[in-house]
């Protein structure tokens, strides 16, 4: 099945590490060529593979980047997966933390939407992939300015899906649980009661399952919503 994909243009954000990194690999192995975007890449083009390092909360390296993509092509697959995560008490956090978060997790995917769907919905077909999160619909102690960054992530996704509605552009949002990766590093769960062990998580390749299931699907087959949790 190494060629479902094939022929198709996958742009993946955040894809260095975790999530966004096992998504891309997934893309990649279905026959997909795959733009992966992340700060920490080093420009490279190789095997249907192109890097282009990017921190996406910069508006003139995002666009630049976002131009570089249209030049490859359209895309017919675009996962919006960079973020990033902080958790403290609500009286601990501050300004400066919930604008950190708000400019990953909300206004970079706004921009990458923003920049690549115009030329999908020109195409007529193509899907656009949200990386949510299970705080992007439920409440957890020490997530104010995560979960208010993510419920807005949600927002953004059903306000695409409504405009979308009709022109061939498919937009998902899959919200997955407590997923092991580098994000949870400065918080080291297994030595918390409060938080999952890490062995107890979902894998980065659960989710990327998901994405590959998504997109996969005929363009008759519109997926809203997935929420992914461990068992």
């Amino acid at each position: 099945m190494a060629d479902r994909l094939a022929g198709r243009l996958a742009v993946v954000t955040g894809a260095s590490r975790g999530i966004g990194r096992a998504v891309a690999e997934a893309l990649h192995a279905a026959g997909a060529t795959v733009v992966r975007i992340a700060r920490s890449l080093e420009p490279a083009r190789v095997d249907r593979r192109i890097d282009l390092p990017t921190d996406l909360t910069d508006d003139e390296v995002r666009t630049r980047t976002m131009d570089a993509v249209l030049r490859i092509g359209t895309p017919d697959l675009v996962v919006n997966n960079a973020g990033a995560f902080e958790m403290a008490h609500f009286e601990d956090q501050t300004l400066e933390g919930l604008d950190r978060l708000y400019q990953a997790n909300l206004r970079a995917p706004f921009a990458v939407a923003k920049a690549l769907l115009p030329s999908m919905r020109r195409a007529g077909a193509g899907r656009h992939v949200l990386i949510g999160s299970i705080a992007d619909y439920q409440a957890f102690p020490g997530n104010a300015a995560y979960a208010a960054t993510k419920f807005g992530a949600r927002g953004l996704h059903q306000v695409l899906r409504a405009e979308l509605r009709g022109t061939g552009v498919l937009c998902t949002l899959i919200s997955p649980g407590p997923t092991d990766t580098p994000l949870w590093d400065p918080f080291d769960p297994d030595r918390r009661d409060d938080l999952m062990s890490r062995h107890q998580m979902l894998r980065p390749e659960h989710v990327a399952g998901a994405v590959l299931w998504v997109a996969t699907q005929s363009p008759k087959v519109e997926v809203d919503l997935i929420r992914l949790g461990p068992a």
